[in-house]
């Protein structure tokens, strides 16, 4: 099925035969099911938006291997420019959605795997990259949504994928046939994972030769066979089911609608396997996974805090206090931030630079530098926005509680704001700062792309000390 429109999107989801389980129970049309629909909804805006004229140009590409127009998400960067669209793209679609639309992680990886089956075959000799291309082909065409699987479980971090007491607690190769390869294991918080088409796993950090069994990238339908998927809980997930107000972002939920994705002797064939053993590769897909992944930080959280932006300045002006001066800096301060986690993003697309498989490739080191800050920046956005909001945003009424013939005229009279502004309209714009600067949406701006720690390591290696060692003793005088 080609994918057109958001329509044919949710049709696509209706017509695979995934196990997807919720709340201990398996769902058996996620489509219709209240704790799935935002996120489904999230992800189908950026189907809408590629049909849209005034998006076009952001949302669609061309691609370098058929010529035809494609979903972005489906495009190989083949430019400085690619790069910085991307960018832009993911800060309009979160403007549209003020949360997570998923498409991102499954792109990155397609840009990583391509890059690096590349260099693979250079050294080896092998398909890899072929067999990729020809996946990617029939991605671009159908407009599949992939999940890009790199986070195991990993169980005991002190040891070694092979050292564990569960083998399977990295995703493995457990057999090797003639047709193919059987996997074993799971993938970890995999963003938008029950509502995609297809899971790109790729391994998780970098491995040594006995650890070749988990250096494995390769494609696998979500509908396959021994694919089961876990659907995790998320902060205040329970007012999906309660009402529209008091979800805050009723349409398009709060971050990702992330799962654990289990596999269970799940069949591979051939040419869906991308990398199979060669474990010197391993750590350099990963790097290149990470630092695509980190780029797109500013674009996606700069989105979601104009959005936060917006909704505190509405909810200042509802009570009153917008020409407070300290409630000016605070905005001011929020926007100065979103437009530094934005420009990092940039910065780091411009800087980019032209791999030897012809894909282009953001500036490592300011991608990390890009993602640290959203780790802080975003907690100082939603710290703002609290102590604009006031302390009403932690002890509203219950919708219902707005709704009941007996006490709602009570709600309605005192949570009104000026003249003219309901309390209803009030609640609506406070419950929308609550669900997007609290719970989940923070814990994923922290750990997503990974956690802090992370980029440190990456500034070690990136940051050229020899060279600023070199720079500082040059102007001291310091002779070696």
């Amino acid at each position: 099925m080609k994918i057109k429109t958001a329509d044919d999107y949710i049709q696509s989801l209706r017509d695979q035969d995934r196990l997807v389980y919720y709340n201990g129970e398996r769902v058996e049309d996620i489509t219709v099911h209240p704790a799935f629909i935002p996120h489904i909804n999230s992800a189908a805006k950026t189907y809408e938006m590629a049909t849209l004229p005034e998006f076009e140009d952001l949302a669609t590409a061309v691609s370098h291997l058929t010529g035809e127009k494609i979903s972005r998400f489906t495009h190989i960067h083949q430019s400085v420019e690619d790069l910085i669209k991307k960018v832009q793209l993911l800060r309009a679609v979160a403007h549209e959605t003020g949360s997570c639309f998923q498409r991102c992680v499954g792109w990155d990886a397609l840009n990583a795997v391509y890059m690096t089956s590349y260099e693979i075959d250079e050294k080896h000799g092998t398909n890899y990259h072929q067999r990729f291309l020809d996946y990617l082909k029939t991605i671009q065409w159908s407009n599949r949504m992939v999940v890009g699987g790199m986070t195991d479980p990993k169980g005991d971090r002190n040891k070694a994928p092979h050292q564990q007491a569960d083998p399977d607690l990295f995703t493995r190769v457990a057999e090797r046939r003639d047709d193919g390869i059987v996997i074993r294991g799971a993938k970890a918080h995999q963003t938008g994972g029950a509502n995609s088409h297809e899971i790109l796993i790729m391994p998780t950090q970098f491995m040594r030769e006995a650890d070749r069994d988990y250096s494995l990238v390769c494609a696998v339908p979500l509908d396959s066979p021994g694919v089961i998927q876990v659907f995790g809980r998320q902060t205040n997930d329970g007012r999906k089911f309660d009402g529209r107000i008091d979800a805050g972002n009723p349409d398009y939920g709060l971050v990702g609608g992330e799962t654990l994705i289990i596999f269970e002797d799940v069949f591979v064939p051939w040419d869906r396997v991308f990398m199979c053993g060669e474990t010197e590769f391993s750590g350099i897909l990963v790097e290149r996974f990470a630092t695509l992944h980190r780029q797109n930080y500013g674009g996606c959280k700069g989105g979601v805090s104009d959005v936060i932006v917006g909704a505190c300045f509405l909810a200042a002006e509802m009570q009153g206090t917008e020409k407070a001066s300290h409630v000016k800096e605070k905005l001011a301060e929020m926007m100065h931030l979103t437009e530094t986690v934005y420009s990092g993003s940039i910065a780091c697309s411009a800087m980019g630079s032209k791999t030897d498989s012809g894909a282009y490739y953001p500036d490592p080191l300011l991608a990390n530098c890009t993602k640290h800050n959203i780790t802080r920046h975003i907690y100082e956005i939603a710290r703002l926005a609290h102590d604009v909001a006031g302390g009403i945003l932690a002890t509203m009424p219950f919708e219902s509680d707005l709704r009941s013939p007996q006490i709602g005229k009570y709600v309605e009279k005192y949570l009104a704001g000026v003249e003219g502004v309901s309390a209803e309209n009030r609640i609506r714009i406070l419950r929308l700062i609550e669900n997007m600067t609290g719970g989940t949406a923070l814990v994923e701006s922290m750990h997503g792309a990974g956690s802090p720690q992370t980029q440190k390591v990456m500034y070690g290696r990136l940051g050229k000390l020899d060279m600023k060692k070199k720079w500082a003793k040059k102007l001291a005088g310091v002779q070696d």
